[in-house]
């Protein structure tokens, strides 16, 4: 149990025999720490409800956990406020509990429930750039997350597979003569093996063709054409869509690597294809997909709705599909397959509205079972100029550039601040890995994922201040300081109680850990873990600066507080791991 759990139980319980609504007895931080620990403000609104002097309840109240064990001081301030303050030694024993348990206080909010998370969304043939890069490292962190917190979790990356896109791949290598037997009507297979394009090659490809469709109405029909004839089960273009799919799953996983990414599933769009003729035909007998302008669309909207929710557009008047169709069998395929209790999408926030279409068509055709569907949008990363993130000539930044981009400033950066100048060129190389991503992840995670933010690496690359290189180098500090002591004192544990106001502060802080986690996971907010783990950074720096560690006289003074460095740096390691952050050994 969290302490602020304990703390609310015990609270409500005197609110309970009060007479009172248990709930009022909720604890939170104080306003003020320089007056308390924690505080209870709800004798407030039970004084309302009661009609009596808020003051004196708060009195009789605090009077009924005088004697509670747990704390050190109760008090009433202002018109009512009921202060809180824990004992010295509780902290420290539950913290020596945190640190033999192998969840380190981690909350188990989830009792073994199923959560679905799709995220990444990149498309057959295309390299990775910046605009995949927020849903990435927030999916990424949302999946840590919640299986730390006890959920099971199937991650899946949701690729774009099964569009106009691939018809007119198609017909661009038919037209440059590529790999005619694909093409001719009379092979009757196998194909080859062998990819006949690379992922260069398609990355050549698209555009061209792309651009073709754009200008000449023939060629788009012909891509529209092969588009058909792939979803119709032609065997020369499956084939040769199966080779794009290979070709660009190996292209992919290097770049999802580089970040740190990993994902259960690797479904597409084309996985849901085969449940959308009988879910179309089954919407259509119960009266939910209905003809409008020669297109099947479902109407969505409801009564209390304050602004225009469009229909559903399930298939064009020429027999295509669109995201919608797929999406609502794709829910359909989870749900039969897996039966979860969350479907999470972490994509661009600009999607809300085809996300409420999705959802309230999933609902209305009953589709869900029990899954709770929801969307967890996400804002831009843009430049200096407030604009989406491009490259300094104007063009799309390719994923592996900004990685690489990050690596050589993190060189850069280590060889000012001197730090790792007398190691290898690997290890150098390594630890400059590790801070460049470090320092991508947390300038993302650290915004709430709702709002767009100005990606400035020279600032996010800094080694002071709220940034991810400054969190890792911190727990660098930590690790060089636990290996410098002697092994034996890390092994014991001390009678000495710590009282000192930095040392307390930063128990309190490592003791809110399972509070953050939860409450992160509740909003689907990173930014949360970011907050915790640079205010425990920075209050652990505060005890370092004030407090001797390893040159404290004192042996059970100092093993003492080696134990509060052990969990200090447990914990903070574990909290970049959740984000993604991997913590170099030294630097």
């Amino acid at each position: 149990m969290g302490l602020l759990e304990d703390l609310s139980q015990r609270v409500s319980a005197a609110f309970a025999a009060e007479g009172l609504a248990a709930e009022l007895g909720q604890v939170r931080l104080a306003d003020r720490p320089d007056l308390a620990q924690f505080q209870c403000n709800g004798a407030l609104a039970a004084a309302k409800a009661q009609g009596v002097n808020p003051r004196e309840l708060a009195t009789r109240l605090a009077q009924r956990l005088e004697n509670d064990p747990l704390l050190a001081r109760i008090a009433v301030a202002g018109p009512g406020f009921i202060n809180l303050d824990v004992r010295d030694a509780e902290l420290q024993s539950r913290l020596r509990m945190q640190l033999r348990s192998a969840l380190l206080g981690a909350p188990q909010t989830a009792a073994g429930r199923l959560a679905m998370l799709d995220f990444g969304g990149p498309n057959v043939a295309k390299p990775m750039h910046v605009g995949h890069l927020r849903s990435s490292i927030i999916g990424d962190c949302l999946q840590r997350l919640f299986r730390a917190n006890g959920w099971r979790v199937i991650s899946d990356v949701h690729l774009g597979d099964w569009g106009l896109q691939m018809g007119q791949l198609i017909s661009e290598v038919q037209i440059r003569g590529l790999a005619p037997v694909y093409f001719d009507a009379r092979h009757e297979g196998p194909y080859p093996a062998v990819s006949p394009v690379s992922m260069d090659d398609l990355e050549a490809l698209y555009p061209a063709a792309a651009a073709a469709c754009k200008a000449d109405p023939a060629r788009l029909e012909a891509a529209r054409l092969a588009t058909a004839e792939l979803q119709a089960g032609r065997p020369g273009y499956r084939a040769l869509w199966q080779h794009f799919v290979r070709v660009s799953e190996e292209g992919l996983t290097r770049e999802f690597s580089s970040l740190g990414v990993h994902f259960d599933e690797w479904k597409g769009e084309s996985d849901a294809d085969p449940l959308i003729g009988d879910m179309i035909a089954d919407l259509k007998r119960r009266g939910l997909a209905v003809l409008s302008e020669g297109a099947l669309v479902m109407a969505v909207a409801e009564p209390g709705d304050k602004k225009e929710i469009p229909p559903l557009l399930l298939l064009k008047s020429d027999g295509a599909v669109l995201y919608g169709t797929t999406d609502l069998a794709t829910i359909l395929a989870r749900v039969s397959r897996q039966d979860p209790d969350l479907i999470l999408y972490i994509v661009d926030q600009r999607q809300h509205v085809h996300f409420e279409q999705v959802f309230r068509a999933a609902r209305k055709a009953d589709l869900v079972r029990k899954a709770q569907l929801e969307h967890a949008g996400f804002g831009t990363m843009n430049g200096p100029d407030g604009k989406p993130f491009k490259t300094r000539a104007g063009g799309v930044m390719k994923l592996y550039e900004l990685i690489a981009m990050a690596k050589d400033e993190a060189l850069k950066r280590l060889a000012e601040a001197g730090l790792a100048a007398d190691y290898g060129d690997d290890e150098r190389a390594e630890i400059a890995r590790k801070v460049g991503i470090a320092a991508i992840k947390f300038a993302d995670l650290s915004n709430h994922r709702t709002t767009d933010y100005v990606f400035d690496l020279d600032r996010f690359m800094r080694f002071e201040g709220k940034t991810g290189p400054y969190l890792q180098y911190a727990a660098v500090r930590i690790q060089s300081i636990l290996r410098k002591a002697a092994t034996a004192e890390l092994e014991e544990e001390s009678a000495h109680v710590l009282d000192s106001v930095e040392e307390r502060a930063l128990m309190l802080q490592l003791l809110l850990l399972g509070e953050a986690m939860a409450s992160a996971e509740e909003r689907r907010a990173p930014n949360i873990l970011c907050d915790y783990a640079f205010e425990l950074a920075q209050r652990f720096s505060r005890v370092y600066a004030a407090r001797h560690i390893l040159a404290e006289e004192d042996h059970s003074v100092r093993v003492a507080r080696l134990e509060l460095a052990r969990l200090t740096l447990a914990v903070l390691t574990k909290v970049l791991d959740l984000l993604g952050i991997e913590v170099p050994a030294r630097m």
